[in-house]
């Protein structure tokens, strides 16, 4: 159960490579995305205004709790299949399906929902220095209305999200050390731009803007006031979403038993701080009211009069370089869940053939890379972010669960990282992932939903009868 490459024979494996500062730079690179630069503004401007930064920090103390049950999961079970993995030893394959589908929808429309947003900041970038784009082929060709029924919006796909979609998938082709080499260039640049911003935009913030706070609710729940507060919770809570797939780098990691845990402990203590410190920034120069929008970093710097225009090309250069780091590791992580599943018989063999001279599993990269870039060129991303938090927040809950169950079936097991206060952590881990998930819109159940009853079919019909002939437990 603890052994750090599966064995395939004479098969080529994947490479062990990383280090415990590889993961750290690693888990920051997939999880400061679109988050930060793009979700954060449509969040303050529908649902908790200034408070947006009170909602970092209470999805922050639930990651915390999910945090810690990841590193004690990887340290017993070091496979490449994260939260998959734990689900399939602690509950099963059924359960372990269920997680690995929510798996799916989080990093594949969460490298979807980034490349959105790397295209409105790239479009308006080129725009800049007088190279503009057709509106028709930068955005996405549907979209939905305040009732949820879809609405044309003339454009015919985003291939700006398309195209770095498909650099990035070349880049993973290639392999883990050059991939690990370009995402530690790119978080260096995307930390960079968030600090330039909190350090210039502070002299620009208006105290007024945090006048109220906690903008009062309208009758509704979820817009503002505290139930505002916790839905832009679940809504960025899918700002954090990239620090779980440090677990899937178990197996290209030199020691995973010790360093997964305080990879991922070490990136969301990171990430935490840069995104609180940019929210109270970017609420304070802007009325939270003008930041729904694609590029709400620009919109809040524009805010400043001109002064910090300077700033603001600087900034879009660094987003768009940045934003790439995290489709970069998100596709990353998608390819090695599903390299594991079809290992495990779940999905298509396809998936887990790596290649002898590049050491990674080609055929599932491409595609991986071909739907995604489908769904960012055809998508709008305030239904893209929503989908990415509630699968995420499923899979979450599992892992918590996995932790109270492996204690009880296994007590003896070497455990090089363990969840401190179990099981009271992993149970508050349950709950408050839950009520986050309870917290967002209700379409967004009804999307997730139909999700899930499409992978239900998959697994009837091709999961379970392949594993029963292959004499697997189904």
């Amino acid at each position: 159960m603890a052994q750090t490459l599966v064995d395939t024979g004479d098969e080529p494996t994947l490479r062990p490579h990383l280090g415990l500062w590889h993961l750290i730079a690693a888990g920051v690179g997939s999880t400061i995305g679109s988050g930060i630069f793009v979700i954060t503004g449509t969040a303050a401007a529908q649902y908790a205004g200034p408070a947006i930064s009170l909602s970092f920090l209470l999805a922050a103390a639930v990651c915390l709790c999910t945090a810690y049950c990841y590193g004690e999961l990887a340290g017993l079970l070091p496979k490449s299949g994260g939260a998959y993995s734990y689900a399939l030893a602690s509950s099963g394959p059924l359960i372990g399906w269920t997680v690995g589908w929510c798996l799916v929808l989080e990093y594949l429309v969460a490298c979807s929902t980034v490349a959105v947003g790397w295209s409105s900041y790239f479009v308006d970038l080129v725009a800049s220095v007088g190279v503009p784009i057709p509106q028709w082929i930068a955005a996405a060709p549907i979209n939905f209305d305040a009732a949820g029924h879809p609405v044309a919006t003339g454009a015919l796909f985003n291939l700006p999200a398309a195209l770095i979609v498909g650099l990035v998938t070349a880049l993973l082709v290639v392999g883990i050390k050059e991939t690990n080499r370009a995402n530690i260039a790119m978080v260096v640049i995307k930390v960079g731009v968030i600090l330039l911003v909190v350090a210039f935009g502070a002299a620009y913030v208006r105290t007024a803007h945090f006048t109220p706070y906690i903008p009062e609710n309208t009758g509704h729940y979820g817009e503002f006031g505290w139930s505002g507060v916790l839905r832009g919770s679940a809504v960025i809570f899918y700002a954090f979403l990239g620090f779980d797939g440090v677990s899937t780098s178990a197996q290209e990691s030199r020691n995973p038993q010790r360093d997964i845990g305080w990879g991922i402990i070490g990136a969301l203590a990171v990430c935490t701080i840069l995104y609180v410190a940019m929210a109270l920034v970017m609420t304070g120069m802007a009325d939270y009211r003008t930041l729904n929008v694609a590029n709400p970093v620009s919109v809040a710097l524009a805010a400043a009069g001109g002064d910090l225009d300077w700033l603001r090309s600087l900034v879009n250069i660094g987003v768009v370089i940045g934003l790439a780091s995290a489709i970069l590791m998100g596709l990353y992580g998608q390819s090695r869940i599903l390299y594991v599943m079809a290992q495990d018989r779940m999905v298509p063999p396809v998936f887990a053939r790596i290649s002898p001279r590049f050491r990674t599993p080609v055929h599932g990269t491409v595609i991986v890379g071909v739907a995604c870039a489908l769904i960012a060129g055809l998508f709008p991303i305030d239904i893209l972010g929503e989908l990415v938090s509630i699968g995420s927040l499923l899979a979450f809950a599992f892992v918590c669960w996995s932790v109270i169950v492996l204690r009880r079936r296994l007590p003896d097991a070497p455990r090089p990282f363990r969840v401190p206060l179990s099981p009271l952590l992993p149970v508050i881990g349950i709950f408050s992932t839950l009520y986050l998930m309870v917290s967002l819109p209700e379409d967004t159940w009804i999307r997730l939903l139909l999700w899930m009853a499409l992978g239900t079919a998959f697994y009837l019909a091709y999961s379970r009868p392949r594993r029963r002939a292959e004499g697997l437990s189904a």
